[in-house]
């Protein structure tokens, strides 16, 4: 079956431009052009990921972001920010709201499809190789349920966030490098933005409260997932 990609933009030839090559890559595509339409569409259609612009007019990609993830339905859908404006900061905000990655206009439309592919396989699981249930103390991380517990509770995580978070709890007590992380989480050659990595280490501690410390930041080099 096809996966299902919706694309908001307000720019025509943008969208057009992304439509094309997504379809042609063989996604199923669905396109907004503003936030008010991209959220109706996201709730319908439960696509498999969202390419969402930052600037759009009645509801901007800020709010589109943070709208998703507070509903249930699509707290954990694949977010891609797409945006013209390249200042950090826009890209800061873009993650720390929810979105899993960032592209900024203009991109190669083959990166983007590489880039969606690689979220799409994070979030089916698609490895072959049967990864192991992680206890540690009162957390509990299943990678075949993609579910964690800490004590009674379950921790709603995005699929960047748990694999992230599995990857420090499978290494316990070694330091992983932010250039690591994003290697083995995104894929990413070591060279691209590190505040990535810390900006989703910020979600992910918030999202397991008392959790949180387990994580322990190694200052100058990286993180350690700790008992």
């Amino acid at each position: 079956m096809k996966a299902k990609i919706l694309i908001v933009d307000d720019e025509p030839d943008a969208l057009k431009l992304i439509e094309y090559n997504l379809r042609e890559a063989g996604f199923h595509v669905f396109t907004a052009a503003n936030g008010t339409r991209a959220i109706e569409l996201a709730r319908r259609h439960l696509p498999n990921l969202v390419l969402l612009d930052l600037m759009l007019p009645e509801v901007d990609g800020i709010e589109v972001c943070k709208t998703l993830r507070r509903d249930p339905d699509t707290a954990d859908m694949p977010i891609i920010m797409l945006t013209a404006k390249a200042e950090e900061m826009d890209r800061v905000i873009g993650l720390e709201v929810g979105a899993d990655d960032y592209v900024t206009k203009p991109f190669s439309p083959r990166e983007l499809v590489l880039r969606i592919k690689n979220i799409l396989r994070r979030n089916g699981g698609s490895d072959n190789k049967v990864q192991a249930v992680v206890e540690i103390k009162d957390i509990v991380i299943n990678p075949e349920k993609h579910e964690v517990i800490l004590g009674k509770d379950k921790i709603l995580l995005t699929a960047t966030e748990f694999k992230l978070l599995y990857i420090l709890a499978s290494r316990q007590g070694r330091v992983q490098s932010r250039e690591r992380l994003l290697e083995d989480v995104w894929e990413y050659e070591a060279d691209v933005y590190t505040r990535t990595v810390d900006t989703h280490m910020r979600r992910l501690r918030k999202k397991l409260g008392r959790g949180a410390e387990f994580i322990e930041t190694v200052r100058g080099v990286g993180y350690r997932f700790v008992e």
